[in-house]
């Protein structure tokens, strides 16, 4: 009879429809329908079943245990629970003994020839986590109809059975039960009143009740497993956003290099289209030419690559130039005696600075005696012929080159 109780309270039927039946009656039906669903269908319990600890399922042999109710209802979260009744006539040692010779342990070679639980050759239950496969529950439901205290047979018994259902502590906060047996203990008339979703079950090592599901499982290290995940995804998704970020940066960059292309490409070929292709070519090789040009003069803002500092002004920009075009009135002159080398020596610089070069070396050690006197007339009829609309005169580089030369020969 009291294992008949505990399948009933565990399965919480509920009653059909009930006719002609008294008004205490029907209360009792309808407060059955409005309480919480059991565990499984009444196919889910089996009881008084064997679990040998030698011999076969079929043929135990001696020093086995016996399991009361066995419940298998995996769609409720229960895949396998080992239920023992006490009815408070045995010590807490003779407990401890039976959970002792469980057979929980012992391992035997299943049909496909490899060595596994004999719990799983008959019953099916997840394998768990790497480092936490505990066994499969026991529940000890107290019926108090003898002399000993539940209470006390309770607080003896998880002395006698730590090394059972101790787990292994994880600075997390949380247990990890490899190998480990977890017991649960409740009273019968608790189970009556509230079933198996009331927060009546205590598990041994844990300081307070819970409901069965959470007093079979691993409430703590679920959290830890939800926080784990959870953090996983926030990180995931910030790696996302950031990746999404630099894409659309990068779109924002190209949609703005886009519109001066494009601007490019439709005066090329609108340039193309109206002057033809000789054309266009021309005016690109006069644009090359004048680019030539100002870098040759030195109107670039790098500054001059032929001309010297003195022939520009403070803002970089050359100064007027003579008739025959050489430049004239330079912001910073240079003095005369920088200008003319010592005697016997070259003059100092190059021919950069004048508008044009001289028709003659300006090494007096490379000209000849006989070419010294005609000096002045070659340069000036050179420096006319090159600057004739200009004057007739020499350019003032010319003439001071001209004189320089003469005052060495």
């Amino acid at each position: 009879m009291t294992v008949n109780e505990a399948v009933l309270a565990l399965l919480r039927p509920k009653p059909d429809q009930l006719a002609n039946e008294p008004a205490d009656v029907l209360a009792a039906a309808q407060a059955a329908v409005d309480a919480p669903a059991g565990l499984g269908t009444i196919a889910s319990y089996a009881t008084e079943v064997a679990l040998p600890a030698t011999g076969t399922w079929s043929n135990p042999g001696k020093g086995g245990a016996q399991a009361d109710i066995v419940i298998t209802a995996p769609e409720d979260g229960v895949p396998l629970l080992f239920v023992e009744i006490d009815n408070c006539f045995e010590p807490a040692q003779e407990l401890a003994a039976k959970i002792d010779k469980r057979f929980c342990q012992r391992k035997v070679k299943d049909v496909d020839g490899k060595e596994r639980p004999m719990w799983r050759t008959r019953w099916w239950a997840p394998d768990g986590r790497h480092g936490d496969q505990p066994h499969p529950p026991l529940l000890l439901v107290f019926n108090h109809i003898g002399p000993r205290n539940p209470n006390t047979v309770i607080a003896q018994l998880a002395k006698l059975t730590r090394r059972h259902w101790q787990g292994t502590a994880y600075e997390d906060g949380f247990h990890m039960y490899d190998g480990k047996l977890p017991i649960v203990v409740t009273s019968m008339n608790k189970l009556k009143e509230h079933g198996p979703a009331g927060a009546i079950f205590q598990r041994f090592g844990r300081p307070h009740n819970q409901t069965l599901l959470e007093a079979i499982g691993n409430p703590r290290r679920e959290a830890h497993d939800a926080r784990q995940r959870a953090e996983y995804a926030a990180r995931e998704c910030a790696v996302k956003e950031q990746l999404r970020r630099a894409a659309e940066q990068q779109r924002a960059e190209c949609e703005a290099r886009r519109p001066l292309s494009l601007v490019i490409s439709a005066f090329s070929r609108a340039i193309w289209g109206l002057v033809g292709a000789g054309v266009f070519v021309g005016i690109l090789r006069i644009l090359q030419a004048s680019l030539e040009l100002v870098a040759e003069w030195g109107f670039v803002a790098s500054g001059p690559r032929h001309m010297p500092t003195s022939g520009r002004s403070a803002v970089g920009v050359p100064e007027r130039t003579s008739p025959c075009g050489a430049p004239q009135g330079l912001g910073v002159r240079r003095a005369p005696a920088a200008e003319t080398a010592d005697e016997g020596r070259e003059l100092p610089g190059t021919d950069a600075w004048l508008p044009h070069p001289l028709p003659f070396s300006r090494d007096t050690r490379t000209t000849s005696a006989a070419m010294r006197p005609g000096v002045a007339d070659a340069a000036q009829i050179q420096c006319r012929e090159r600057r004739y609309r200009d004057g007739d005169g020499l350019c003032k580089p010319c003439a001071s080159a001209c004189e320089s030369f003469s005052s060495h020969a």
